[in-house]
């Protein structure tokens, strides 16, 4: 199998080639900002909700719909890959609305952190 083209790092201010999502430094990071996440503000329900299919398939339409662009880039007029889906009103608020596409938005991670509080390091 032919390995994957070299590309930019999506941490925030990286410019470290890598053939991942992350950069081997950002990869740690961002295995341990999700882990932190999940045992801090997740419960098994939601946790379990989060890796179901219709969860994937429902994230996969919310990312198409806004082209894979982060809409609050967007809203400042940068052009930044979604990466993340959000929403607006969250899982343990109102469970009725985890799949409403109108509930979704398409953010990038670091628009993701900031909406959650969550301290970028770059």
């Amino acid at each position: 199998m032919p390995l994957r083209p070299l590309k930019i790092c999506n941490a925030l201010h990286c410019n470290e080639l890598t053939r991942e999502k992350y950069c081997d430094k950002h990869k740690t990071q961002q295995q341990e900002e999700t882990k932190h996440y999940n045992k801090h503000s997740r419960n098994k329900t939601i946790t379990s909700f989060y890796k179901s299919t219709d969860w994937k398939r429902t994230r996969q339409l919310a990312l198409l719909r806004d082209n894979y662009t982060c809409q609050r880039c967007l809203k400042e007029s940068k052009i930044t890959r979604a990466d993340m889906v959000h929403h607006s009103v969250e899982v343990r608020e109102d469970w009725s609305k985890r799949l409403e596409l109108s509930n979704l938005i398409s953010l990038c991670n670091s628009c993701h952190n900031k909406v959650h509080g969550i301290k970028n390091q770059g």
